[in-house]
């Protein structure tokens, strides 16, 4: 099977039970995005080609007036989830650009570059309430869903605090 970016998390959702790409995505905006992105532009044609390939098989369940295909995991497309979930590789790549303007930040004026760092206090802290939220609502996750949720509430609490320090420590450098 070949695989994309998008691969595990669509053989993933379709696990959990049937969906079509739009419940895809909704799903993902109040997950997976978090620390692992996708689009429509990149649901849609993958979903069609696990569908090609024989993993997952789709059948029209329109919606109204829309059209809507939902799709579900075949035998050979929940073998091919295992073996991602098994495998021996496991690549921990973080993609994130408030990091990046951070490494970046020194092209600034020194108060500009400030900003950059205050932003992304304010970006944990915006993460923070999202994942609170989440937190907080009625019924349970599975265990490693919940697992995932605590690492994303504590990586954005220990980002926030970070952040403090180093503004911190950046102004006394400045007043020195």
């Amino acid at each position: 099977m070949k695989q994309t970016a998008v691969t595990p998390v669509v053989l993933g959702l379709l696990a959990l039970g049937a969906r079509s790409g739009y419940d895809i995505k909704s799903v993902v905006d109040r997950s997976t995005r978090f620390f692992w992105a996708a689009s429509y532009g990149q649901i849609y044609p993958e979903l069609r080609r696990l569908e090609a390939e024989g993993l997952v098989c789709g059948e029209d369940a329109p919606n109204g007036g829309r059209g809507r295909r939902v799709y579900e995991l075949t035998d050979a497309g929940r073998q091919a989830l295992e073996d991602w979930l098994l495998g021996p590789t496991t690549t921990i790549e973080y993609r994130d650009e408030s990091l990046l303007r951070l490494f970046f930040a020194d092209a600034l004026p020194r108060e500009q570059a400030l900003g950059v760092l205050q932003a992304r206090k304010r970006g944990h802290e915006e993460y923070l309430d999202v994942l609170k939220a989440i937190d907080s609502r009625p019924g349970t996750d599975p265990d490693f869903v919940d697992l995932v949720l605590r690492w994303g509430i504590d990586f954005n609490e220990w980002g926030r605090q970070w952040c403090q320090q180093q503004l911190r420590r950046l102004k006394r450098l400045k007043a020195a």
